[in-house]
C-alpha cells in the first residue's frame, strides 16, 4: 500500500503550517456540517480544534476531540504531525464568530454571512489583500507554505463558489450520508441571486457566496514566492479555482485519499478541470484496528484542519509512511 500517490519532489528546510480558521453562518442550518455537537455549536470548532493542536488539548469547553460515533478529529492528526516535525502551526483568523483562544495572526475580518441572504463576505477585498501581505512576508522567513482551513460548513460556501466560476462541482461531506439536497437547494438559491444580480467577478462571486478562508488563502497563494500547497479537499478547490480565474500560479493540493475517492463528490474530476493534479495520503487507517479511525474509510469526517496536507508534510520533511501512522496512532490513544 503506498502512503503517497506521487513521489515528494521537494523537501522544504523551513516551512510553515498555516491553518486558517473562519466561520460560516451556513454551519448553523441543521444538516449541513457534522463539526461539532449542534449546528449552533459548529462555530465553535475551529477554535477548539486550535487548541487541541497548540496546547494537546481542548481547555474551553469539556469535550473530547472526538465525534459522537468515537471518530477522531483530523485536529488530532494535524496536532500528531506538528509534534512529529517539530513545528508550531500560525493559525490565522480570517472571520470568527467567537475570540480565538489560541495566540492568531488576525486578518480582522469578520464571520461569513449566509449567502442566500446577502453578500456572505463583503470584506473579501480586503482579506485578499491581507492574505497577499501576510504571504508576501512569510517568504522572506520560509520556503514552502502549507495552507489548511477550519470552516464548518465550508464545503457547501465551496459548493456555491465553485458553481458561481462555472464548475460543475459535487461536494464532499463530513457526513457518511452527504446531504447533497440541502446543498444543492442552497447553492441554486445563492446561483440564482448571484444572476439576478450580474456578478461576475471572480473576488466578487466570492464576496457574495464564499466564506472568509477562501479569500484569505488565494492571496496568500499570490503573495508567497516559494512551494505552496493547499493542504484540504473541497475547499481547497475554491481557492485553487480563484487563483486561476484571477491569473495566478496554480499551488500543489494535498488530501486525503478519503476525499479524493469520496463517490459522493467529483473531487478529481474538478481539480482537473481547474488544472490540478492533486496528490492524496492513504494513512491505511482501517488497518490500525483503531475502531474510531477506520470510521475515516467507511466516509465519516475524511479531511479538516490540513490533515492531509499535514501528512504529506511530515513525508516531505523524511518520515516514513510507518512513522507517519504510529504518530497519529500514539496521539489518538491519548485522547481515547
Amino acid at each position: 500500500m503506498a502512503f503517497l500517490s506521487e513521489e515528494i519532489t521537494y523537501h522544504p528546510k523551513r516551512p510553515v503550517f498555516a491553518p486558517i480558521l473562519a466561520n460560516t453562518m451556513l454551519s448553523k442550518v441543521p444538516g449541513i456540517s457534522g463539526a461539532g455537537p449542534s449546528p449552533e455549536k459548529t462555530v465553535f470548532t475551529p477554535i477548539l480544534d486550535a487548541e487541541l493542536i497548540a496546547d494537546g488539548r481542548i481547555t474551553s469547553m469539556p469535550i473530547r476531540p472526538n465525534t459522537p460515533t468515537g471518530c477522531p478529529t483530523p485536529a488530532t492528526i494535524t496536532r500528531a504531525m506538528m509534534q512529529l516535525c517539530g513545528l508550531t502551526p500560525l493559525f490565522i483568523n480570517a472571520g470568527l464568530e467567537h475570540p480565538a483562544t489560541t495566540p492568531t495572526y488576525h486578518l480582522c475580518g469578520e464571520p461569513g454571512r449566509d449567502p442566500r441572504i446577502s453578500d456572505a463576505v463583503p470584506m473579501a477585498g480586503m482579506l485578499y489583500q491581507r492574505g497577499r501581505e501576510l504571504g508576501a512576508f512569510l517568504s522572506q522567513l520560509s520556503d514552502m507554505l502549507v495552507i489548511g482551513e477550519c470552516v464548518p460548513g465550508g464545503t457547501t460556501t465551496s459548493l456555491c463558489v465553485l458553481r458561481g466560476l462555472g464548475y460543475d462541482a459535487r461536494v464532499s461531506s463530513s457526513f457518511i450520508d452527504n446531504p447533497h439536497s440541502l446543498k444543492e437547494e442552497i447553492a441554486g438559491a445563492v446561483l440564482r441571486r448571484i444572476q439576478d444580480e450580474g456578478i461576475t467577478d471572480p473576488l466578487d462571486i466570492v464576496a457574495a457566496a464564499g466564506d472568509p478562508m477562501i479569500p484569505a488563502a488565494a492571496g496568500m497563494v499570490e503573495g508567497f514566492s516559494g512551494e505552496v500547497l493547499l493542504a484540504g479537499g473541497t475547499q481547497m478547490l475554491s481557492v485553487a479555482a480563484l487563483t486561476k480565474a484571477r491569473g495566478i500560479r496554480l499551488p500543489k493540493i494535498a488530501t486525503t485519499i478519503y476525499v479524493h475517492d469520496d463517490p459522493s463528490a467529483n473531487f478529481r474530476e474538478i481539480a482537473g478541470e481547474i488544472g490540478l493534479s492533486p496528490i492524496y495520503v492513504d494513512p491505511g487507517f482501517g488497518e490500525t484496528g483503531h475502531s474510531g479511525l477506520a470510521r475515516y474509510c467507511i466516509g465519516e469526517v475524511k479531511e479538516g484542519m490540513g490533515a492531509g496536507g499535514a501528512m504529506y508534510l511530515a513525508r516531505a520533511m523524511g518520515h516514513t509512511g510507518a512513522v507517519i501512522r504510529d504518530a497519529v496512532m500514539r496521539t489518538v490513544a491519548a485522547y481515547s
